[in-house]
């Protein structure tokens, strides 16, 4: 059994943030939930307050360690966290290897991501796991939300990370990462400190370590907060816009085959559509036929709908557009397992 602590500030809180979490993904006895640690503060505090929440609660709680193979030592930082993480009473508890390509065209940083995904949703479906709890913090959301602003990708990109999506729980998005840096201290835990965390080619890195601090600079203090309530705020936008989409697409677009990845959009109905619908149909039925969404796509398909005299069919990485009167049929021209181009 774990050594009992003396209850601060900074562990009420971690645990706080851990319950509510848990009572709103509606968790019942026995259910188990699984953090993902690397060994860093954030998700070890996280690790650390689920498994006292998770006891008290009668919830099973586990843990997924992904090594990530970038570093010599992570084999040894994931083998020293699984023995910190069973101490404190979670079980079970895995190391997962991933292999996560040094030359990826999406980058090292979103190379990485995916293969933890990847690892986290096969343990989960392996273990028959309620839950999986991600250690981000209101930090992490902040600068999630400017790197967002800085790509220019429209609202749902700017809403940041939710607090609960499918089996995915963040419950520290609404703390500081000096609260589960203080947690660790208080509890007597020694997170690893991610060499990586401080390299600047890393643009999540610039946006921390250099990004942040001079905007609390010029700004003043709260930006990192300010930057959260953005996101939340755009979240229950996008949310309900997504939901409208969703009808408008029902009422315009007939899948035509869907074996072959062709949708058909009526006109009308799209002209009938204000912007922020019509765009997140047009987005919908570029994913049905697979083919890359981006805001020169969506804009190439406006076009046909308001400015069309007679044009060609378009080619767009992937799917054929063409106007016909007043239908825009769209059609996938990859053949299968072929990812479209960037």
């Amino acid at each position: 059994m774990p050594e009992r602590v003396r209850l601060t500030p900074a562990i009420a809180d971690v645990r706080r943030a851990v319950r509510n979490a848990m009572d709103a993904a509606a968790l019942h006895a026995e259910d188990l939930v699984l953090v993902a640690c690397s060994g860093g503060a954030d998700s070890l505090a996280l690790a650390a307050a689920t498994a006292f929440e998770a006891a008290r609660a009668g919830i099973r709680a586990g843990a997924i360690i992904v090594e990530h193979g970038l570093q010599p030592e992570t084999v040894l930082v994931a083998e020293r966290t699984a023995a910190v993480l069973r101490d404190l009473g979670l079980q079970p508890v895995e190391i997962v290897a991933v292999q996560v390509p040094a030359e990826s065209p999406v980058g090292l940083e979103a190379a990485a991501r995916d293969a933890r995904y990847a690892a986290l949703e096969a343990a989960a479906t392996r273990l028959g796991a309620r839950a999986i709890l991600l250690g981000h913090t209101l930090d992490d959301q902040a600068e999630t939300v400017l790197l967002g602003l800085s790509r220019g990708s429209g609202p749902r990109s700017l809403s940041g990370m939710s607090g609960q999506r499918e089996r995915y729980l963040r419950p520290l998005l609404g703390l500081r990462r000096a609260t589960t840096e203080a947690f660790c201290v208080d509890s007597g835990l020694e997170p690893w400190h991610d060499p990586h965390n401080h390299q600047e080619k890393f643009r999540r890195v610039r946006v921390r370590k250099v990004i942040l601090p001079l905007l609390e600079s010029e700004l003043g203090p709260g930006v990192a907060e300010a930057l959260a309530r953005t996101a939340t705020q755009l979240r229950q936008d996008s949310d309900y816009l997504d939901g409208q989409a969703k009808a408008g697409f029902e009422a315009a677009a007939t899948v035509t085959c869907a074996e072959a990845g062709e949708v058909e959009l009526a006109v009308p109905q799209l002209l009938s559509q204000p912007p922020a619908i019509r765009n997140r149909v047009i987005k919908l039925a570029l994913e049905l036929v697979g083919g890359l969404v981006s805001s020169h796509q969506v804009e190439a398909v406006n076009e046909l709908v308001d400015n069309w005299h007679g044009q060609k069919a378009l080619d767009l990485s992937g799917v054929r557009v063409e106007r016909r009167k007043d239908r825009i049929g769209l059609k996938t021209t990859k053949t299968p397992n072929q990812e479209p181009a960037e």
